[in-house]
């Protein structure tokens, strides 16, 4: 059986998602900041005859998340609704879970990124610089930063108004560094939080401001304010400099994400 998830699917979506907490974070931190009757997400689930649920596709605005068990059964039914949205720009997971959904777009890139674990702050490091938590007043000044830098190539689908929707709906945090002119030089955001954990996410720094340790203080200032309240840190990555700071940081692999992007 194969249906959209409502509230009353609640406690036996997140046992069947919290199985694999760190791979299904988005869907966990989707599902408890959205539920399952929001404009921006919808929720689908595959049963067994049991009852049992053995998978779940979750849409979040354009990005769609499939996570299942067997992919025999359900990933033809997870590709039809992926084909027939034309809202869908994104699709992203576990590297292996979502290479059978290339068909859903008739051109697209894909990039692959290391997914990574953080649980403990014995590496994280301290410093002298002021490091604040944004508002929703910093959306527009912090956009600014993401948009100089290079590697995030989907931003054109994002706005300032979805970061500001982020601090205000508190579905995630931002930290940040700004100059004397109070423009932001460094930045590191969380997605998807929930519960247990959050993403590390939008780790950027300007290029006249890098290899002054700026980015380090950024991210054990957010690591270890989550780690206080009992979160594990996530992060995916594909650039290796970028990768050695965050190992030294404590962050571990263990395993590969994978984004497929449709192209005009």
């Amino acid at each position: 059986m194969f249906r959209k998830l409502n509230e009353n699917d609640y406690t036996k979506t997140m046992d069947f998602l919290g199985k694999d907490p760190g791979l299904n974070l988005f869907q966990i931190g989707d599902i408890e900041n959205y539920g399952f009757d929001s404009e921006i997400q919808t929720v689908w689930g595959s049963f067994n005859e049991n009852e049992e649920l053995t998978g779940v596709l979750l849409r979040y605005r354009d990005n769609y998340i499939p996570y299942f068990k067997d992919e025999e059964l359900f990933v033809s039914k997870f590709r039809e609704i992926i084909q027939n949205d034309e809202r869908a720009n994104i699709i992203s997971g576990e590297a292996q879970m979502v290479s059978p959904f290339k068909s859903c777009f008739e051109r697209y890139h894909e990039r692959e990124m290391y997914f990574c674990e953080l649980k403990d702050n014995l590496s994280l490091k301290t410093g002298q610089v002021t490091i604040k938590l944004a508002t929703p007043d910093d959306a527009e000044r912090i956009f600014d930063l993401l948009l100089m830098i290079e590697e995030f190539d989907t931003l054109n689908r994002n706005s300032a108004d979805h970061v500001r929707q982020k601090l205000e709906d508190q579905s995630g945090r931002i930290y940040f560094i700004e100059n004397e002119k109070k423009e932001v030089i460094c930045t590191a955001q969380t997605a998807a939080e929930n519960s247990k954990s959050a993403m590390v996410v939008s780790v950027a720094t300007r290029k006249d401001y890098r290899r002054q340790g700026l980015m380090t203080q950024v991210l054990s200032k957010l690591c270890q304010d989550l780690l206080n309240e009992q979160k594990t840190l996530c992060l995916f990555y594909d650039n290796p400099e970028a990768g050695a700071v965050y190992h030294k940081l404590g962050f571990k692999t263990i395993g590969k994400w994978k984004m497929i992007v449709r192209q005009p």
